[in-house]
């Protein structure tokens, strides 16, 4: 599974070339995965098992807000399957999972919004990878992503705040569209927070939390701390960055450092992790299967299981790399799984450099949308 996971996460770090095309409507519900109006890919089973460390299983239903104060905007990672270097705007099986696996849990706290968008595909990844490039447009996808929030703005906003949420190159779309269209600007008064994940492209200067990528976008320290940053790149504690890694240090070479924000603990320091990790069916999130999560024998039927206790997390620099450092707390004598899935795998070998980018946004899932929630309230409070 993990193979395919591979497929479906990987960042978009390629050479492009620009073209034209036309504009998407996005007063069209088939250019949203998720709206109010028309939930689509947000809809789906978000039920989770909970295993406790003496393997006991418990069901935790999913239950939506009913009428959330604030909203959350989505752009996806690297998903498409489509045979072009960028996508079509029809949504896919693989959209359609990466949503339910990364964005509509924020339905609990608030109302979701995830446009489709013409992203690099996974078809032009793999051509880069295996030396044969293809033309591919990167203002494409980043001019849809610019013209879904704009009229989001126009037709939905009505002053509300929004967190922002990407993960891969959905990170890096929208850390550009802040930089453009945000930061500095009056519309920056109605960010609650931008969680941008799995990407080297929020960058400070060393010491300072704001700088680099944004001029008036700060990195956030604290959890009633709004209109601000949100970042981390992930890798095990047992398996550090190699020279080689592809996130947790500035892609241009420069002398800032790549922003880390552990978003269970936003001050500093470790925390445990409040996970939704894949049970062992189509959701994309780990390698692990149903049966391992527990050798009690207890069925999971939900799409996501979470493990207490299991993960704990804090940001350090280690050999000029800044990342959320992952531990595993996994105990032998216990009947419930002493690992999670996540590495990337190529060759029947781990993939150190890319670290647990498959699980970025899953081994913190439940704290990323407690920390949206109390952010939210923070900014109601000062508005």
């Amino acid at each position: 599974m993990i193979r395919s996971c591979l497929a479906l996460l990987l960042s978009a770090t390629l050479a492009y070339e620009a073209g034209a095309a036309d504009p998407v409507d996005y007063d069209a519900p088939s250019s949203w995965l998720c709206r109010p109006d028309h939930p689509n890919a947000c809809a789906a089973d978000l039920d989770a098992t909970v295993v406790d460390a003496d393997g006991t299983t418990r069901i935790e239903r999913f239950e939506a807000a009913r009428e959330p104060a604030f909203d959350c905007f989505y752009v996806y990672p690297t998903v498409s399957l489509d045979e072009t270097a960028n996508s079509d705007m029809d949504a896919g099986p693989e959209e359609l999972r990466v949503v339910q696996a990364q964005f509509a849990r924020f339905g609990a706290v608030c109302r979701t919004f995830a446009p489709l968008y013409r992203q690099i595909t996974l078809t032009a990844l793999r051509a880069r990878m295996a030396g044969e490039p293809m033309a591919m447009d990167p203002d494409l996808g980043y001019g849809d992503v610019r013209a879904a929030w704009n009229h989001y703005l126009e037709h939905d906003n009505d002053g509300r705040g929004v967190v922002l949420v990407g993960h891969s190159q959905g990170a890096s779309v929208l850390t550009e569209l802040i930089a453009n269209e945000i930061d500095g600007q009056p519309i920056q008064d109605r960010i609650i927070s931008a969680m941008l994940i799995g990407t080297s492209s929020v960058t400070v200067p060393a010491g300072a939390d704001v700088g680099g990528a944004f001029e008036h976008v700060s990195v956030c320290r604290s959890p009633v701390q709004t209109g601000c940053v949100v970042s981390f790149a992930s890798f095990r504690e047992s398996v550090q960055p190699p020279a080689n890694a592809r996130f947790g240090r500035p892609r241009d070479g420069g002398d800032g450092r790549v922003a880390c924000t552990n978003p269970a603990n936003l001050a500093g320091g470790s925390a445990p992790l409040d996970a939704y990790l894949s049970a062992g069916g189509e959701i994309v999130s780990s390698s692990s299967t149903g049966d391992a999560w527990t050798r009690t024998g207890a069925t999971i039927d939900t799409p996501f299981v979470r493990v207490p206790g299991l993960l704990s997390a804090q940001c350090v620099r280690r050999n000029g790399f800044d990342f959320l450092e992952v531990t595993v707390h996994g105990r032998p004598d216990d009947p419930r799984a002493d690992d999670i899935g996540g590495d990337v795998v190529i060759g029947g070998a781990v993939a150190a450099d890319w670290g647990l980018h498959l699980v970025d946004m899953h081994i913190a899932m439940g704290d990323l949308v407690h920390l949206a929630e109390t952010q939210a309230e923070a900014w109601l409070v000062a508005h």
